[in-house]
This record gives structure tokens, C-alpha cells and sequence, in this order.
């Protein structure tokens, strides 16, 4: 019986592929995966989110980056989450194009193929990052947020909104995301 050796990847094998790429993908410790297409009510909630955001921060140093904008994380991962914030002075490594290293608030919209990745190991990536300081999920099946604040002990609060009127203050840049806002015209699937 023949067995499947995955193949390790360099970081600069990665990087050459990803140039060369049409789809994106992520790495870590030496494996690569791709990351496949949105449903519509995610796409629409990623762009009333960016555009809330985008609205907020204008005249203001911050930068809103959408899901083109590969981040790294000091644990070695990069991924492209859905939003970045980056309020200062936006820092790159050397990488072509070059990662993002410091994010201070990320967003992923929620979809149920990657829900546990989201919550789990890539969370735990992410808060390798010194910056970060606010995570936000924005669930694709039904109007819910949670918010994930990092604490001065280093430890992480959540809060969760699901009420019609409910909100959420990103106190690190400054903004507010409503779920009114955030689900405008958004259609669920049956």
C-alpha cells in the first residue's frame, strides 16, 4: 500500500508560488492551502463591514485592508483575514508582495467551512501578534457578533451582540460596528 508524503514548503517556495498564483493561500510550518470562494451573504457582510469602517477612520491615520492584505504572525502563519485595521504607521516585512505584521484589530466573517479554524488555531495565531488587540466575528447564517477584546493582563473578554439594535465599540481604533450596518440588505441562505 502506498503511503501520501505531503510536501514541506519553504517560506520562499510559498512566496514565489503566491505571486504566481489567481487564488490565495495560506501558509504555515511548511504546509500550503488554498482558500476558496464566499457565498453571497458573506461577500455582502465583508463589504458593509469594510465600508463602515473605511467610513469611520477617514481623515484619520488608520487604514482599513481587505482580504488581499496577507498578515504574518510571529507564530509563522500567513493568511489573509477578511479586514485589518492598522491605525500608525502600516509595518511590512520583506516579502513580494510584503505581509503586514501589525494589525490592531482583525475582522473574519464567519462561514461554516472555516467557523472552527476562525475561533480556534488561527485565533491562537493571531494573538502572536503585539499589536492586536481586537478580533471581531461576524457570523454568515444569522445576525451575530462577537467581539474579542484583549485585556492589560494579556488575556481576551468576548462579548457577544445579537440584538436588532445591538453594537460594538472597536475602542482601539476608535469605530462602531452596528448590526444594522453590518446585515443591511444581507439575505441568508435557506
Amino acid at each position: 500500500m502506498a503511503v501520501e508524503v505531503k510536501r514541506k514548503w519553504t517560506v520562499d517556495e510559498y512566496l514565489a508560488f503566491e505571486r504566481e498564483s489567481e487564488i490565495r493561500h495560506e501558509y504555515f510550518d511548511g504546509e500550503v492551502s488554498a482558500r476558496s470562494g464566499a457565498e453571497p451573504a458573506h461577500n455582502d457582510i465583508f463589504s458593509n463591514t469594510h465600508n463602515s469602517l473605511m467610513n469611520q477612520v477617514k481623515g484619520r491615520p488608520c487604514k482599513v485592508n481587505g482580504p488581499d492584505m496577507r498578515v504574518k504572525t510571529r507564530s509563522g502563519l500567513y493568511t489573509y483575514p477578511d479586514i485589518s485595521v492598522v491605525c500608525g504607521e502600516r509595518q511590512f516585512n520583506d516579502d513580494k508582495p510584503p505581509s503586514l505584521l501589525n494589525p490592531i484589530v482583525i475582522v473574519e466573517v464567519l462561514s461554516p467551512s472555516t467557523e472552527s479554524y476562525d475561533r480556534g488555531d488561527k485565533f491562537h495565531h493571531y494573538r502572536s501578534i503585539p499589536s492586536f488587540r481586537e478580533y471581531v466575528l461576524i457570523s454568515s447564517t444569522r445576525q451575530q457578533i462577537e467581539h474579542w477584546a484583549r485585556q492589560p493582563d494579556d488575556s481576551w473578554r468576548i462579548a457577544v451582540v445579537d440584538a436588532a439594535n445591538g453594537a460594538i465599540e472597536l475602542a482601539s481604533v476608535g469605530c462602531k460596528l452596528t448590526l444594522a450596518d453590518v446585515y443591511v440588505d444581507v439575505v441568508f441562505e435557506a
